[in-house]
């Protein structure tokens, strides 16, 4: 699925792009109902074994949403996309979350792809994204545990965003806002 998604970053029409990994979801689901027999087989034994995998499809899977509806993707809808039962086998709210804090690095890199390309109000929207996001992580109140780091981490994405975010308003190439929020 992440190879999938690559070409976002090269300018290509994200709609094809977007079915392509949304195909793979599929693909997703089945890997995830073969893990959840074999969980019930040994309960609370091996998450570990699939924590980092899981951490990362959920990334991908809030990229995708990010790209088709410019809002973050829920806990439950990620579950529900796995097709995973929180009563059986369900996503950790921990590697949802690390997911979510993947998702955001590989923002800063699509909005400078998106500004080359010619969209310039991407920035503005990104930035409204990650600030929400990074400010509800701070909210959190995390410690220096895994999930800490990373989304202490969002800080430097969202830095990066805003450098091009105000580059794009300096030169006078972001759309006019009427809604006096800039």
């Amino acid at each position: 699925m992440q190879s999938s998604l690559l070409p976002v970053h090269h300018s290509r029409p994200i709609p094809e792009i977007l079915e392509k990994a949304n195909r793979q979801i599929v693909v997703l689901r089945e890997l995830y109902s073969k893990l959840a027999e074999i969980v019930r087989e040994c309960p609370g034994q091996c998450h570990g074994d699939w924590r980092s995998e899981t951490q990362t499809v959920v990334s991908l899977l809030a990229f995708i949403h990010f790209l088709e509806t410019k809002t973050l993707i829920l806990h439950e809808e990620a579950e529900a996309k796995l097709g995973l039962n929180p009563s059986d086998f369900g996503l950790d709210v921990e590697d949802y979350l690390v997911g979510i804090c993947f998702m955001s690095n590989d923002l800063p890199r699509y909005v400078v792809n998106q500004v080359t390309a010619g969209d310039y109000d991407c920035p503005r929207e990104v930035l409204k994204f990650l600030t929400d996001l990074h400010a509800a992580f701070h909210m959190l109140n995390l410690r220096n545990d895994f999930l800490g780091k990373n989304s202490d981490g969002m800080k430097y994405g969202l830095g990066r965003v805003e450098e091009v975010y105000y580059d794009v308003k300096i030169r006078g190439l972001a759309p006019k806002q009427n809604t006096g929020e800039d």
